[in-house]
């Protein structure tokens, strides 16, 4: 399976994954949780579900759609697609990769000063 994956202090990058739930796991380091804060309603960010409660070392802000942050994922993460007539995680489609890597660029949110 395609995702991206975003680290803590890392450029996100794109990779391939056995599409099994250890290797979901293993990833993000315990029991996985999606959630969709996108308007691309079908992708999905997948995280340690007990993140936060570990004090997983902070990674990414999310903003709603004032540019306002609503919350702050933990850990190592996962882009993919998760579509409402599957019940799979699924490649992240081609044509939002270069959107993502960029929403997600450490880079980016250094230069916008936001840590």
């Amino acid at each position: 399976m395609r995702i991206i994956v975003v680290e803590p202090f890392k450029e996100p990058y794109v990779t391939n994954i056995e599409r099994t739930l250890d290797n979901m796991q293993r990833l993000v380091g315990g029991y996985i949780q999606a959630v969709y804060p996108f308007d691309d309603e079908e992708i999905a960010l997948v995280c340690n579900e007990e993140g936060k409660l570990q004090d997983l070392t902070p990674n990414r802000i999310l903003f709603n759609e004032y540019g306002k942050p609503v919350d702050m994922i933990v850990g190592t993460f996962f882009l993919c697609s998760a579509p409402f007539d599957s019940e799979n995680f699924e490649d992240i489609p081609a044509e939002l990769i270069d959107k993502y890597i960029k929403k997600f660029s450490f880079k980016e949110l250094l230069n916008n000063e936001i840590f």
